[in-house]
């Protein structure tokens, strides 16, 4: 049987969604503690996108180095081979990709206006996939955006040209949430059967099914004898309603009726870094965590009922399906309550060096200390509040890194 794969999106769908984002640090932390928790791919940006150029070549290069040593980094493009041209030229060392394009007849008629058919459509894409290949690309992945409301005679005849075309992977699209976890099942599990290569699963949570979904529709893959990459983000950030959330997804794989003793992940996930990314991405988004979010909430592990209290006190899985230590609870927080001195992007030598002796970094050297502050004081100003230690002890440990990432090139 097929395995299961996580593909989290949040440095690109998550990053687009509208009155949010995300400093170029922030990203890249966010591909760090990915890696941390396990997860195969990060889909880590915009590759045809100028301003994320620096960012892209960056972590790339902290692959190299073996920092982002365990987790692929995917750029997402548009399905044409002007823009996969332009990809590579300015992001020379990207090695894997998807490629999307609109595949229903709503998208057809109603974004490309009907100047178009599903076998143009078609073409378009297997013509990038063709230059993707010639440019070296190690992986490819091909994207059917609205594949929920895509006819599925098109979908298997699209889903098999890419993979006579040497596409790794199909991706379809939940674009709106139109879904069920029923219609997903059926529909994945056919195209595994029919297309006959990896799936991947893009649900968004329009109608509050999108974790459901991913689920159902992986399970469907499987049972149609492929492997399965479900699409994700952190704290289910992402266009309109969110996307499927990362730890939800995980519990859900993991601790489900019957889902866990057939279906497998295909790497190690490593649920103890939960915690920890998700309470980055809230800080970092400013999106608080919501107080009933599944691991991470404030009341994920809150009793007050006196039948609910009484029960997890004699034995916690009377009430609790999983233990708050599996995802990285329960050691104490520090919160300063007195006296505090912050990194800014006003910040001086001597309370930099205070904030980072805390850190046991040694910044005996001035010369050194003045060259990490000059940084961190640029980060500040791309983020706008107070960086959080890992951030600090990242620039201190990886400042060539941090230049590239905080160098903007406008167009003269």
């Amino acid at each position: 049987m097929g395995k299961i794969f996580i593909v989290d999106v949040t440095n690109r769908d998550g990053v687009q969604t509208a009155k949010l984002g995300l400093s170029k640090l922030a990203k890249t932390m966010i591909n760090m503690y990915l890696c941390q928790m396990g997860v195969y791919q990060s889909e880590f940006g915009f590759p045809t996108t100028r301003h994320e150029s620096n960012y892209l070549r960056a972590n790339l290069k902290l692959q190299d180095m073996g920092v982002l040593d365990s987790i692929r980094l995917g750029g997402w493009l548009r399905a044409t081979s002007d823009d996969v041209n332009r990809a590579f030229e300015l992001v020379p060392n990207l090695k894997d990709m998807n490629l999307s394009i609109s595949t229903s007849s709503q998208m057809i008629r109603g974004k490309f206006r009907g100047i178009t058919s599903e076998q143009a459509v078609q073409d378009t894409a297997m013509a990038a996939l063709d230059t993707a290949h010639k440019r070296g690309a190690r992986s490819v992945g091909i994207n059917a955006e609205d594949a929920s409301r895509t006819d599925l005679e098109f979908l298997i005849r699209f889903g098999k040209a890419a993979k006579e075309n040497g596409a790794d992977r199909f991706r379809y699209c939940d674009t709106l949430g139109y879904d069920t976890p029923f219609s997903i099942y059926e529909t994945c599990k056919t195209l595994a059967q029919e297309v006959e290569m990896p799936i991947e699963l893009h649900c968004h949570n329009d109608l509050g099914m999108a974790v459901a979904n991913s689920v159902a529709g992986a399970v469907g893959v499987l049972d149609g004898g492929q492997d399965a990459y479900i699409n994700t983000t952190v704290n289910g950030v992402g266009e309109r309603a969110g996307n499927a959330d990362l730890l939800a997804v995980v519990l859900a794989l993991k601790k489900s009726k019957g889902v866990s003793p057939k279906y497998k992940f295909g790497m190690p996930i490593h649920l103890n870094a939960a915690w920890k990314i998700c309470n980055y991405a809230s800080y970092a988004f400013k999106v608080p965590i919501p107080i009933n979010q599944p691991g991470v909430g404030a009341n994920a592990f809150a009793h007050a009922s006196g039948i609910h209290a009484d029960g997890v006190l004699k034995d916690p899985h009377n009430y609790e399906l999983y233990d708050f230590k599996e995802l990285g609870r329960g050691d104490p927080e520090m919160v300063e309550t007195g006296r505090e001195i912050c990194s800014g992007e006003y910040s001086g030598i001597s309370g930099f060096r205070h904030i980072m002796g805390k850190l046991e970094v040694d910044l005996s050297s001035r010369s050194d200390a003045e060259d990490i502050l000059e940084l961190v004081r640029y980060a500040n100003v791309e983020a706008q509040k107070p960086l959080v230690e890992e951030e600090l002890l990242f620039i201190a440990r990886y400042p060539e890194i941090a230049r590239d990432l905080l160098t903007l090139m406008p167009l003269a």
